[in-house]
């Protein structure tokens, strides 16, 4: 076996290019004076033995690394990775460069705790939300901003970007009631989950300004599958609701499937579904899924924004809450008539159309 190669140090750069130490750390530098001669010497000996400047001693210079830790989890979200790829463009931009940091959950960033206390990054930014509030205590004690989507939980360090969820579940719910729906359920992500619990708070108000106090809810992962186990849940007595809002898309296709291909109801005709985030099946013919856009584009500049005045602060720049509205996309999922629906023919529950 070979033995490990061995990276090339300033100080190999700088005897090999005829100059001191500190002429290559200075060469490096930004701001600081080099000799155009003594820079060229240094780049030609830097090509020729493969060298790249550390970070850690600036690290340990400035206290500043210039990473920022971004906490995914939950992959099989679409909605996850448009974030993501989102952040590894608009951080490289501003000078900062993106650390993923992976965590089981598919809401929390909560599990990554431990990971982060032992990097040095300037900031943590995540689509995740804080679970509780001694989370967002524990990583205000890493004294670093920390952005955090869809969550409730703030202090002097940590703030929130955040969907208007509890608007959302308002406009379904006229939205279905206008439609023809009577019967009306849910299907919820997690307790933990800030912004589906949002979403069922404005659902459950919308609804009781409407006169209709009876919800029937279940719950999911956010996934496709506990979706569809979920659809079959509601109507396990073999009478659902008639109107479903869905925590995310992926539950609402789940939920769809189910209903159709499972318990022989006709989407919309006998029942209404609608989801949240519009991912790219959503629009599929297969589906035509009324959702609403969870403005992925518009949140990652908030958090971006966020990020450079927290760090451009000596002090702790967090409790901010942004605030984006959740835009109504309505298709085939929720387009019939309340005409249409009086008129369906019925049949005896659970028999395939």
């Amino acid at each position: 076996m070979g033995e490990r190669r061995r990276y090339a140090s300033s100080t190999d750069v700088a005897r090999l290019a005829g100059v001191s130490q500190s002429a290559v750390s200075r060469t490096y530098t930004e701001g600081r004076s080099v000799s155009p001669q003594t820079r060229a010497k240094v780049l030609a000996a830097a090509g020729q033995l493969g060298y790249r400047p550390s970070l850690i001693p600036r690290i340990m210079l400035t206290h500043r690394s210039y990473l920022v830790a971004i906490v995914v989890g939950g992959m099989y979200n679409p909605f996850y990775a448009a974030v993501l790829e989102q952040f590894a463009v608009k951080l490289p931009e501003i000078g900062f460069q993106p650390l993923l940091v992976h965590v089981d959950s598919g809401d929390s960033l909560d599990d990554a705790l431990p990971r982060l206390a032992s990097y040095r990054v300037d900031a943590v930014v995540s689509a995740l939300a804080i679970r509780s509030a001694r989370s967002a205590g524990q990583l205000a004690q890493l004294a670093i901003p920390v952005i955090a989507f869809n969550t409730s939980f703030r202090n002097a360090w940590v703030s929130s970007v955040s969907a208007d969820n509890e608007r959302a579940g308002r406009v379904i719910a006229d939205l279905f009631f206008n439609r023809g729906g009577s019967r009306f359920g849910f299907i919820a992500g997690a307790r933990s989950s800030t912004a589906s619990e949002a979403r069922l708070k404005g659902y459950r108000a919308g609804l009781r300004s409407l006169g209709i106090l009876d919800v029937e809810v279940a719950r999911a992962d956010f996934r496709y599958e506990d979706g569809a186990a979920a659809a079959a849940e509601l109507y396990r007595d073999g009478v659902g609701p008639d109107a479903i809002f869905c925590a995310n898309d992926l539950i609402a296709l789940g939920a769809m499937d189910t209903l159709r291909h499972r318990l022989g109801r006709r989407v919309p005709d006998d029942v209404l579904v609608a989801g949240f985030d519009d991912i790219p099946a959503a629009s599929w013919v297969a589906y035509e899924l009324t959702t609403f856009v969870q403005d992925s584009i518009g949140m990652v500049a908030e958090a971006v924004a966020l990020l450079l005045a927290a760090t451009a602060s000596a002090l702790p720049f967090g409790g901010r809450r942004v605030v984006l509205p959740s835009r109504l996309v309505e298709r085939d999922s929720t387009t019939r008539s309340p005409a249409a629906h009086l008129e369906a023919p019925t049949r005896d529950a659970g028999q395939p159309a």
